[in-house]
């Protein structure tokens, strides 16, 4: 990264990004991907976490400065983040994620200082708060409808989130689209390593990786149905990357479908799924929605071809309506075998995906940040 060349004019200015912890989601490793970038740019930078707690922790850059509010809760952190912007005044708060998001505004409020709010936004709250049956998430829309107007700046990680947000009622001068920033510069090194697991050494049997929270959703029960209609075509393999809470539920999926545990495994969270994506035959998105879908660009910056649900919102944007992977439709099981069967027959070129990939590199996301931050 040139950072001498890209570096802000004002070294001493201060970005402050407030996070619950730094768990191992999507929406923290981006968040993460930005501390270290900016840091490397030579702003300051300040992470403030409700719980300083998360496997991401170890990844931070030794010059970031760690702020853990030991609250309880994430309400009970609302307190320290108004005194630490009294006493701080950061040039910009970015936060992520809708629970933090509206706790930050509030705080922001509370606060008057001048420090520019920024709101990230990582999914499409629409269908969130369609499919899943928890009264606060059905809340969100409302409540984002009455709070992000009070913040200065709201990120849409694509553009599917973005119309989301106006169709919500924030009005389109408020929301810039900036992609995920997926590629750093230690990224190739990462997805070099070895992945420590026997499947990977018996490279005459296809592997199929799905990666992500065992939640809704992801819809893994799709991408195993789909995988029970790929096995009766050729031997292939099946792994699924994540902690959830419908481990039990996939688990007695597969047995229902006669899948035993020498065909489909579920290794839980793992510190490096670059190695394993980089070692696959295709990595398959099976999810009902998303936000942008991470997952497609670190598979393809990789190398490993990629199949993908043409869910709202992002896929389709990554994979530019189809040109660089597969779309199928939602739900699709069938539809779904069916692109998977092809990939592997006729797998498009790893460097040709790889490219694709740069368009989500570290230091444009960077530049398109900084412009919407600072002007």
């Amino acid at each position: 990264m040139a950072k001498d060349r890209k570096a802000c004019s004002k070294s001493t200015k201060k970005i402050a990004i407030f996070l619950t912890d730094l768990g191992g989601g999507g929406a923290e490793r981006v968040m993460l991907n930005l501390a270290n970038g900016f840091i490397a740019r030579g702003f300051e930078v300040d992470l403030l976490l409700v719980n300083s707690e998360g496997p991401y922790l170890s990844k931070l850059h030794r010059d970031i400065k760690l702020i853990g509010f030991k609250a309880s809760k994430l309400s009970s952190s609302i307190p320290e983040l108004v005194s630490y912007l009294k006493q701080t005044q950061p040039d910009v708060l970015i936060t992520a994620l809708e629970d933090t998001n509206l706790a930050a505004i509030f705080a922001h409020l509370l606060a008057r200082v001048p420090t520019r709010m920024v709101v990230t936004v990582h999914n499409n709250l629409t269908q969130e708060s369609k499919r899943l049956k928890s009264l606060k998430r059905k809340l969100v829309p409302k409540l984002i409808r009455w709070t992000y107007p009070f913040a200065d700046l709201v990120v849409a990680v694509s553009h599917g989130v973005a119309e989301d947000l106006t169709r919500l009622g924030i009005h389109p001068d408020k929301v810039r689209v900036i992609y995920n920033p997926i590629i750093t510069p230690d990224f190739d090194d990462t997805a070099r390593a070895y992945p420590e697991h026997p499947w990977f050494s018996d490279p005459d049997c296809p592997l199929i990786l799905g990666v992500g929270r065992l939640e809704p959703q992801k819809d893994f029960e799709t991408l195993i149905r789909a995988y029970s209609l790929v096995r009766q075509q050729l031997p292939a393999r099946l792994m699924i990357l994540g902690q959830g809470s419908q481990h039990q539920k996939l688990l007695a999926l597969c047995k229902e479908l006669n899948l035993s545990e020498a065909e489909v495994t579920f290794p839980g969270f793992v510190e490096n799924p670059l190695a394993y994506m980089a070692q696959s035959s295709v990595c398959v998105l099976s999810s009902a929605w998303e936000g942008f879908g991470n997952v497609l660009v670190e598979s393809m910056g990789a190398g490993t071809p990629v199949v993908s649900t043409d869910c709202p919102s992002g896929p389709t944007e990554i994979l530019e309506n189809g040109k660089h992977g597969r779309l199928v439709s939602v739900g699709a099981w069938k539809e779904m075998a069916s692109a998977i069967l092809d990939t592997l027959n006729e797998p498009p070129r790893s460097q040709e995906l790889k490219q694709r990939a740069q368009r989500f590199c570290l230091d444009r996301i960077l530049d398109e940040y900084q412009q919407h931050l600072f002007g």
